[in-house]
């Protein structure tokens, strides 16, 4: 394996197509074609399956190419940095379900390093996509939570794509609303008294199984129930309907303002708030910092 079939891998995928990939390289169609079939027979299974639409990613190819991709970007770094004699910024992303102590960590880091010489990204989405984010190395931290509902399939799905879950924090769940909402004064709050006000949950998309969904009791009946797409849209939804969200409680006015409040729920219902990381991949300092940052969030 070389890096040439590394950058033949990459330069594929990217395109879609051995042909468009050969002008893109420079090579002959041929000879790229020959290249691809001597890694594939090296590593024992295909890279794409190839037809007369293009080359489309294999199951097994999607996770060869985030490695691809890792092991190019790091050689741009040395080359650059050794042989073209020219700073390249270092990159940094994290994936995350939709918490707002996970942006303002994200914020606190961009702080301390500024933008000079790192180039960061985050990405708040979809439970799947953060998973596959980091299975891909296009994020080297996911953001997430697990309880004893999801904790089962969530594993087994870590597992099986060679990642790592680490817990960061435990904490209760909390009903978020907005503070005009008629039982915002409330010390306390049952799931009986919800009933009456529509109960806002992050659309998952394609994925949209109880197991990924960002909110407890996600198997609950709820009487009204809307699907949103952004955080932004759920504020709106909370002061407009009196809707609410089910949430780990830890609220940052500094990001959402101090109109909204988080009132315990009545329940047994815990929630553990972790990062996912690739399985035997050494954090980087930017990482380690960035989850000091989250732990200053917990709520003990």
């Amino acid at each position: 394996m070389t890096l040439t079939q590394l950058k033949y891998v990459i330069a594929i995928a990217d395109t879609g197509s051995l042909n468009e990939a050969a002008k893109t390289l420079y090579i002959s169609q041929p000879s790229l074609s020959l290249a691809l079939k001597e890694l594939e027979a090296e590593i024992g299974f295909e890279l794409f399956k190839r037809s007369n639409r293009g080359a489309v990613l294999t199951n097994e190819g999607a996770e060869f190419l985030g490695y691809a991709r890792q092991v190019e970007q790091q050689y741009q770094l040395m080359e650059s940095r050794y042989v073209e004699k020219r700073n390249v910024k270092k990159k940094f992303g994290v994936s995350m379900q939709h918490y707002t102590f996970s942006v303002n960590a994200f914020v606190e880091l961009v702080k301390q390093f500024g933008m000079d010489e790192y180039e960061f990204a985050a990405r708040e989405t979809k439970t799947y996509e953060v998973i596959e984010d980091v299975k891909n190395f296009r994020s080297e931290l996911g953001i997430l939570y697990v309880n004893d509902f999801n904790r089962k399939v969530m594993s087994k799905l870590f597992h099986d794509n060679d990642l790592e879950f680490h817990e960061l924090f435990e904490c209760s769940v909390y009903v978020y609303m907005w503070e005009g909402h008629p039982l915002a004064k409330q010390e306390e709050i049952t799931i009986e008294q919800l009933q009456e006000y529509p109960c806002l949950s992050f659309e998952q998309g394609v994925y949209n199984s109880f197991y990924f969904a960002e909110e407890v009791l996600s198997a609950y009946d709820y009487k009204q129930l809307i699907k949103v797409n952004d955080r932004a849209t759920i504020l709106n939804l909370m002061k407009g309907l009196n809707g609410y969200t089910l949430c780990s409680g830890i609220v940052c006015e500094k990001l959402n303002g101090s109109e909204y409040i988080a009132v315990k729920l009545k329940s047994d219902e815990r929630m553990t708030i972790g990062y996912l990381k690739r399985k035997g991949v050494a954090l980087s300092t930017l990482a380690q910092i960035y989850l000091e940052e989250v732990k200053k969030s917990s709520p003990l």
